[in-house]
């Protein structure tokens, strides 16, 4: 007997080629997944993945049947969405792919929100690369992305979602933190930690320094790393100063961990994207959030940029999946 769990973790495993990472995506232990999966290849009578150590990657059978799985999942899907419907109730998993930092801050605080209204909506953020989001939009695994910048594909709808702000943070004791001001030319001999140069963050900065005419190639950048948390961390014991996205800092300008310093003339925004595939058939909760965030649009920047917000997200527990790829922020 095929049972609507086990098509669940065969399909996670199947995307995750990793038992671990499956397990943290699904909110369970790596051995209830390994024994899923094995309970599941004896009821089918055949293996479905190749083990190779912490890896898996599916078999010939596992390949035959990963589609027929996740069409029988949407299958249950549409079955429990349209009972609810009739009853009047929002209620399903609802899965949102996300590729940059504000993403990871923004979305447990609305997603809190939006289970305020609809309580029996389980909220999980699956944080990965952009590509990869991209793929999974484009192939329907997933129905909801957020991306902080347009993709030239025409197969994807936007909607703005929330205007970041990009901010120089510098160690507390550094020189610039007393006055919170720096020219852009004084960028030039001071040590630069940085994303990645996909990062979003990166882009940001760079397209604003060609603007004043100076050019990106000619800083000193120090170190890279792949994730706002370490860059924020490395700033504070002195490795050097950095742009991130505001929401990364919140926490540490608020403990007093660093000091957030302006730059003159350079004000960097960028506007994060809700995203989909119209052509994907959405659930009862997948459109339903899909306008919840029009409607919040407000109150979620408001609240946000109020630093008694960070009490409200250190108090969200809200499931989030890292694959092995960075996000892209």
């Amino acid at each position: 007997m095929i049972r609507a769990c086990d098509l669940k973790v065969f399909i996670a495993a199947a995307e995750e080629e990793n038992f671990t990472r499956t397990a943290e995506r699904l909110n369970l232990s790596q051995p209830a997944v390994s024994q899923t999966i094995r309970t599941f290849e004896q009821a089918l009578g055949t293996e479905l993945f190749q083990r190779h150590g912490r890896s898996v990657r599916l078999s010939a059978a596992g390949e035959v049947l990963l589609p027929l799985a996740r069409e029988a999942m949407d299958s249950l899907l549409r079955i429990e969405d349209t009972m609810s419907g009739i009853q009047g109730e929002v209620l399903g998993e609802l899965a949102i792919g996300c590729t940059t930092s504000p993403g990871k801050y923004l979305l447990p605080v609305l997603g809190a929100h939006f289970r305020q209204v609809y309580p029996h909506v389980r909220f999980q953020v699956q944080v990965r690369g952009r590509a990869d989001v991209k793929r999974r939009l484009l192939d329907e695994r997933l129905k909801i992305g957020v991306f902080s910048k347009k993709l030239d594909n025409r197969n994807l709808e936007y909607k703005p979602f929330f205007e970041d702000r990009v901010i120089l943070i510098v160690p507390n004791d550094h020189r610039w933190a007393e006055y919170g001001l720096a020219l852009p030319a004084d960028l030039l001999d001071e040590p630069i930690i940085m994303r990645e140069p996909q990062a979003g963050t990166t882009e940001v900065f760079f397209d604003a320094l060609e603007q004043k005419g100076i050019d990106p190639g000619s800083l000193n950048i120090v170190m890279e790393l792949g994730n706002s948390e370490a860059i924020e961390a490395a700033v504070e014991q002195g490795i050097g100063v950095a742009f991130i996205s505001k929401q990364a800092a919140v926490r540490g300008l608020a403990l007093g961990r660093v000091k957030e310093v302006r730059v003159e003339g350079m004000d960097l925004r960028r506007t994060i994207y809700l995203v989909r595939n119209p052509k994907s058939s959405f659930t009862r909760a997948q459109d339903r959030f899909w306008e919840f965030v029009t409607e919040q649009r407000v109150n979620l920047a408001e609240q946000v940029w109020d630093r008694d917000e960070i009490s409200v997200l250190n108090s969200i527990k809200i499931p989030m999946m890292a694959d092995s790829v960075e996000e892209i922020s």
